[in-house]
Parts: structure tokens; sequence; C-alpha cells
């Protein structure tokens, strides 16, 4: 599945109550989601199972939260992270940065 794929499948499952919500509280909710996750790797042994629930959580709350914004993730995804280090322009990086 592309990101524009699940971007869109977030926004035809919970854009109404998205915007009912706001960008405030759908913005506490994916922090809730972040604290979820890092009480996972607190773990001596981390359970993959729940750490990838988690991370899908967080991505799906960070979907909802483009879509209030009307943001393209896959966009600037690609802008932002064109396939080199921004720095060095290596691919992997060789800057260490």
């Amino acid at each position: 599945m592309k990101i524009s794929d699940f971007q869109n499948l977030i926004k035809d499952l919970y854009f109404k109550q998205d915007q009912n919500r706001g960008i405030n509280a759908s913005f506490i909710w994916l922090i809730e989601e972040i604290g979820e996750f890092a009480r996972i790797l607190r773990n001596k042994e981390i359970n993959i199972i729940n750490a990838s629930e988690e991370l899908a959580d967080i991505i799906a709350w960070t979907s909802s939260i483009a879509n209030l914004l009307d943001v393209d993730l896959e966009s600037a995804i690609l802008k932002k992270y064109p396939g080199t280090c921004l720095k060095c322009k290596s691919n992997p990086c060789i800057c260490g940065k």
C-alpha cells in the first residue's frame, strides 16, 4: 500500500470524527500513542506485536492530522527525503549526521 492510499483510507474512515475532534485533540491522541510506544521500548524484551500496533497507530494519527491540514504526506515525504542524505547527498549516508 502506498502512503497516499493509506492516508486516503484514514480520511475515508475517520475524517468527520477528526474534524469534530479538531487538530489539537487529534495531536494529543498522537502524543498518547507515542507514549504507549515509549512504554513498550522501556521493556528489556520488546514485544514486537505490540510495538507494530503502536507504530501503526502513530502513522494513522499522523495521517489524520495531515488530512486536517490538507497535507499530502507522500509528497511531503518525497520532498523532504528524496532518496539521499540531505547533507552529504549519498545513499547510504556517509556523513554520520
